[in-house]
């Protein structure tokens, strides 16, 4: 048995937490607030702030881990290298937390390093910086935190006079210590899509089938898989997918996006090394393994021997209408009632408005009508809680 201290207890967390513990390994679970969504199935839990390099330390020293696996960006993670030197094993490694928890390192790897196609994109630390930077890229672009999840704190700028607003939001929101903000060239894209990839520690790198997504003000509504895109531009994110975690090290499964442009071009976006949203598709037995069951198995060195497409599978997200300190109300009735359709509730203990509080998965035979899946999924995630998923927040 090995014992796990996870870094991030949010939904993601919980789910990578169901797996570990359902192969019988011991889970401390840690987050900046109680009673997050993995907390309640861990083995144990721990309340403070991971940017503070000195409780963070205290965590590690009082519970000695074998494994610490991040499920969020906020963390202190020139810490994980000095864990990793003494010998514990940091998922994939501490060079992917560290290069991943802002996106000036990993959009400089994937662009200047490895020469990945990429949108075009300056960074900006005051407002003067940041409206020469969007004078030259051109109007609209798209503004983001150096540092954010979720969407938070991200917004397409149409013109100057939306500038200000842009730039204050983005520094307010961004997470952590980084006040500095990324602006780049608006992609006119067909689609988005990601790629789970996984790294092995004794294996090839494996790839899922391709998920589509949809996102409103930066943040995930709807996946599904198979996302249908030609042979070539699948093997160009497959290549490009490779490259970029191959120079980052280490074993696990990432979130790796793109976009696919109306010319058929792959052009390289983001890139988490953990499971992804978008991802909980797979929680529809869309593939023989989930993308957290993948996961586990990567971290612990545990074989994979191959995905497989088992059905088409379908998510869509369940919003909150409301302000909450207490738990919501979930109306499970008309998703039970379906055949081929579930429900997973996060249970996040407060609410906001439109706030991610659950998921509806729905699947069926491969080959069916996607579209038709997807109307279903969000037409149950509406009644759930009365809210529609393409509500932004």
């Amino acid at each position: 048995m090995k014992k796990i201290l996870l870094l991030g207890s949010g939904e993601l967390g919980r789910e990578f937490v169901i797996a570990a513990k359902r192969a019988g390994q011991y889970v401390v679970a840690c987050d900046h607030y109680e009673h997050a969504p993995a907390m309640q199935v861990a083995d144990e839990c721990e309340v403070f702030s991971m940017l503070d390099g000195d409780a963070l330390t205290a965590v590690v020293e009082r519970h000695q881990p074998d494994i610490i696996v991040p499920e969020i960006e906020a963390i202190r993670t020139e810490r994980l290298f000095d864990f990793e030197k003494a010998g514990i094993q940091v998922v994939p490694s501490a060079r992917a937390a560290n290069y991943t928890m802002n996106r000036r390192a990993i959009r400089d790897l994937a662009s200047r390093e490895l020469g990945l196609r990429t949108a075009q994109y300056f960074y900006a630390k005051t407002f003067e910086e940041f409206k020469h930077a969007a004078d030259q890229i051109g109007y609209p672009c798209v503004v983001k935190p150096l540092m954010s999840s979720s969407g938070h704190g991200q917004c397409y700028v149409h013109n100057e006079e939306e500038l200000e607003e842009a730039f204050r939001e983005a520094m307010e929101e961004g997470r952590g210590d980084v006040k500095e903000v990324i602006i780049e060239e608006f992609i006119d894209f067909d689609s988005e899509f990601t790629l789970l990839t996984i790294t092995q520690q004794n294996g090839t790198t494996l790839f899922c089938p391709p998920i589509g997504h949809v996102q409103k003000g930066g943040d995930y509504r709807e996946s599904w898989m198979p996302f249908h895109i030609p042979d070539e531009a699948l093997k160009t994110a497959e290549h490009m997918a490779d490259e970029v975690t191959k120079a980052l090290t280490g074993a696990g499964l990432w979130g790796v996006e793109f976009f696919l442009t109306k010319q058929g071009e792959v052009i390289f976006s983001e890139l988490s090394p953990r499971p992804h949203d978008t991802g909980m598709v797979t929680l529809s037995h869309c593939t023989n393994l989930s993308e957290f069951e993948l996961h586990f198995r990567a971290v612990m060195g545990l074989p994979i021997p191959a995905i497989h497409l088992e059905h088409h599978g379908v998510s869509a997200v369940v919003l909150s209408p409301v302000e909450s300190d207490t738990p919501l109300d979930y109306q499970l009735e008309e998703v039970c009632a379906e055949d081929r359709a579930r429900v997973r509730i996060f249970g996040k203990p407060q609410a906001h408005v439109g706030r991610r509080m659950g998921v509806v998965l729905c699947y069926d035979e491969v080959g069916s009508d996607m579209n038709c899946l997807r109307d279903k999924a969000k037409r149950l995630a509406k009644t759930v809680l009365g809210t529609d998923p393409y509500m932004k927040k």
